[in-house]
């Protein structure tokens, strides 16, 4: 446990975290249930949602490949980014990165985590709908928000960091 709070990359990780889990609340505050409520009984409720108008049975998925496909973006960037980082310390004289890099190498990770976590739940999600199985309720509607928007902000969030440590 003491080593985990030493690691450098430890607020990295934190201001991820804390960016996914603001998304998060903030989508599951604002996705409101429709009809004359208390706003305590709002609270709690988990209304469901629809991913598509009744009369246009499919239309979601032209918008899911493009979700998708942002996501493969983003993943690509980021991976790349922390490859071509990781890769470039073999030509240093100590064989490693300074430490500064580890927060924001560690939010680059994040966003791929969250990218990966947002394109497997929007897809289970949509079939659950598909198949009426389980209702797409707002918990899952808020999670996959916070995990799409969380994603990029660690990755935007990441490269200004790693930008700032190597302007100095």
């Amino acid at each position: 446990m003491y080593s985990l709070i030493q690691y450098s990359g430890l607020r990295g990780i934190e201001v991820g975290i804390g960016l996914f889990l603001v998304f998060w609340i903030l989508a599951w505050l604002l996705l409101w249930p429709d009809g004359e409520m208390s706003w305590c009984k709002k609270l709690i409720s988990n209304h469901s949602f629809n991913f598509e108008p009744p009369e246009e049975k499919g239309a979601f998925e032209k918008l899911l490949a493009h979700y998708l496909d942002i996501a493969k973006v983003l993943i690509g960037l980021a991976s790349g980014s922390i490859v071509l980082l990781v890769g470039s310390a073999s030509f240093r004289s100590a064989g490693r990165l300074p430490i500064s890099f580890a927060s924001p190498l560690s939010l680059l990770a994040l966003s791929i985590l969250y990218a990966v976590f947002f394109m497997v739940f929007e897809i289970m999600n949509y079939e659950d709908f598909r198949h009426r199985t389980r209702l797409y309720t707002r918990v899952k509607y808020s999670r996959n928000i916070g995990l799409g928007f969380g994603s990029l902000l660690c990755f935007c969030v990441g490269y200004m960091w790693l930008i700032f440590i190597v302007a100095g």
